[in-house]
């Protein structure tokens, strides 16, 4: 083996002047929404125990420096490879880019375009090169959309990761505090580079950090911890126990595992959560997120282990009822299931910390049937709370929602179907913002629109509405296929054409048309071999193909209110103001989005 180089280096050293190369054959960058959020949500938490607004900037050399762990690169003809860290690397890099972009206009702007993009003979070129992302990674650094349909999965990945990482990155930190956490990322976070000169040793090193000699996992520590503490009569059967229900997390995954323990101990043991204020301490609910064997060590006397038949029915009683749930609950949210669809929801607006909420007042000692109506009514409430917040435009991500959430699951922890169906009635009345009670957006007459990073969240809510008329009406349910899950892809389409020169009886000027254009009530979602055909079109020709697609486009032609049963006895019980539209004028746009709300409101209403 040749030379073998290790240094640590901050992110500015790592992405300043560097051109990373990436082989051919493991160019697919494939994070998803969990990992990106998550990358996110731990550099956020480690900045904010030390930060202060009464700080000075410079006070940020001072604050404590975080490990993102390493990367393994290749050098070949002085082009550097990457072997190892890919995905780590390329979601560091779409971070910077919004960092980069948050920061326009500000005069207290950190420079940090030479850590995204190099610029030679009047060319640009990005530090991790590869040719079919070039497109995408400039329309994210120039702040414009991209046309992602035709695009390869791996640049679908990259373009949706850059928006989960946008929806991550709280709102706290886009103000003042921006700058501050722009130089700490830079200054602080570091990586180790190691560095060989051939192929050959670089897969070397990757295969024995990956595949020899590995230590144990926090998994595993915890099962020779409870182990030690049974009797050896009992021990085999326990062990035989553990693994059954181990292998059964882990086909899911391999940190599947490491999510059930997180969500199980918090959801019945966390009792505090560390405050977001400098030199606060790690509580047990921050604990559990980190080092959960170490934790359970620490605190066996508030779990009830004491004598080795307190150790047997833990692992016995308690793991194997809460995995079991847990396992359900992975099946819930991949595909609707009757009775628990809301589960399915709340995962597809990817809201990890579902799965605490919904163990928090279950009890192995439940019967089925009180299992499946705590789940139904706390999956419910979550999917409300949402929808609500993302109705008004607030963010879901897991940094700003930890905290209430934590006090929601301290709350309904162990209760009984009827008290946990009271209690959470009562937060959702407290809520400040629903439907009916909007935020400063809605009564200043915007309304819900679609824009950039809310694609989505829109595209889900259209299916959610469309789907609940369709099977109120006695059709079939429509939500997976709206949502990616049938051979048709379906896209937004805006009922009115990109042409502003057709609406100049309505509106003066291009940016007032496109405004309305985009608000919820001029939106539907379509096939996209439909958009292809008829986007360009004056809405009088696709009204009649309107009438050939779901309930909700049909709803616009005056045939959807002949000779249909179900759906006219729908819209005349729930007293909803269905109505054809032969014209489509700026008030038609205002009147199908109030139509809109309400159909959302029905849909989910408090129980």
């Amino acid at each position: 083996m040749r030379e073998i180089l290790g240094k640590a280096k901050t992110v500015r050293e790592l992405l300043k002047g560097v051109k990373y190369s990436i082989d051919y054959y493991q160019r697919e960058y494939k994070w998803g929404e969990k990992q990106a959020a998550e990358l996110v949500n731990d550099l956020v938490a480690k900045f904010l125990e030390e930060f202060d607004e009464g700080h000075e900037r410079k006070k940020v050399a001072d604050y404590p420096h975080y490990f993102l762990g390493s990367i393994i690169i290749s050098k070949k003809d002085s082009a550097s490879f990457i072997v190892d860290g890919q995905q780590r690397l390329t979601s560091l890099s779409l971070f910077v880019i919004l960092l980069h972009n948050l920061q326009r206009e500000r005069s207290d702007m950190v420079q940090i375009e030479e850590l995204i993009f190099s610029e030679q003979y009047g060319e640009k070129s990005f530090n991790i090169e590869v040719d079919e992302r070039m497109a995408c990674m400039e329309a994210l650094f120039e702040g414009r959309n991209f046309d992602v349909s035709d695009a390869p999965e791996s640049v679908n990945n990259l373009y949706n990761r850059y928006q989960d990482i946008d929806t991550a990155f709280p709102e706290e930190l886009r103000g003042r505090a921006l700058p501050y956490f722009v130089d700490w990322l830079l200054s602080n976070v570091h990586l180790v580079e190691i560095t060989a000169y051939s192929d050959d040793d670089a897969y070397t090193i990757f295969e024995t950090m990956n595949d020899r000699g590995l230590s144990l996992n926090p998994t595993d520590m915890l099962k020779g911890y409870l182990l030690a503490n049974i009797d050896e009569d009992y021990r085999v059967e326990a062990n035989n126990r553990w693994k059954l229900r181990i292998g059964k997390l882990t086909d899911w995954g391999k940190e599947v595992e490491a999510d059930f323990f997180k969500a199980w101990l918090r959801s019945q043991y966390a009792t505090k959560i560390r405050e977001r204020k400098k030199g606060a301490k790690q509580e047990d609910f921050d604990r559990i997120g980190t080092e959960y064997h170490r934790w359970l060590r620490d605190a066996r006397a508030q779990v009830g282990l004491d004598k080795p038949s307190d150790y047997l029915r833990f692992l016995s009683t308690d793991f194997e009822f809460y995995s079991k749930q847990y396992l359900h609950l992975l099946d819930a949210s991949e595909q609707i299931t009757t009775g628990l669809e809301h589960v399915c929801y709340n995962a597809w607006n990817g809201f990890t910390l579902q799965h605490m909420l919904l163990l928090a007042p279950l009890k192995p000692s439940d019967a089925q049937n009180e299992i499946t109506q705590k789940t139904r009514i706390t999956a419910k409430f979550i999917d409300i709370l949402l929808t609500w917040r993302l109705w008004n435009f607030r963010s879901i991500a897991y940094s700003t929602m930890q905290y209430a959430m934590f006090l929601v699951m301290r709350d309904i922890r162990g209760l009984d179907a009827h008290d946990l169906a009271q209690v959470l009635f009562d937060k959702l009345q407290a809520e400040e913002e629903n439907f009916d009670n909007n935020s400063d957006y809605h009564r200043q007459g915007v309304g819900l629109y679609l824009h950039q990073q809310n694609r989505k969240v829109l595209h889900r809510m259209l299916a959610r509405i469309t789907d609940y008329v369709a099977v109120s009406s006695g059709m079939a349910p429509c939500f997976e296929e709206l949502v990616g899950g049938g051979s048709v892809k379906y896209e937004i389409e805006h009922i009115w054409a990109d042409q502003f020169d057709r609406h100049t009886d309505e509106f003066e000027h291009p940016a007032d048309f496109a405004e309305q254009r985009n608000r919820i009530g001029g939106l539907l979602l379509l096939p996209k071999s439909f958009n292809a055909s008829y986007n360009d079109k004056p809405y009088i020709d696709k009204l009649e193909q309107y009438f050939s697609q779901n309930i909700l486009a049909k709803s616009l032609h005056p045939k959807c209110y002949e000779h249909n049963p179900g759906f006219i006895r729908f819209m005349k019980e729930e007293g909803l103001p269905f109505s054809a539209i032969t014209s489509f004028k700026k008030n038609n746009i205002e009147e199908r989005g109030e139509l809109y709300r309400q159909i959302a409101k029905k849909s989910l209403e408090p129980e």
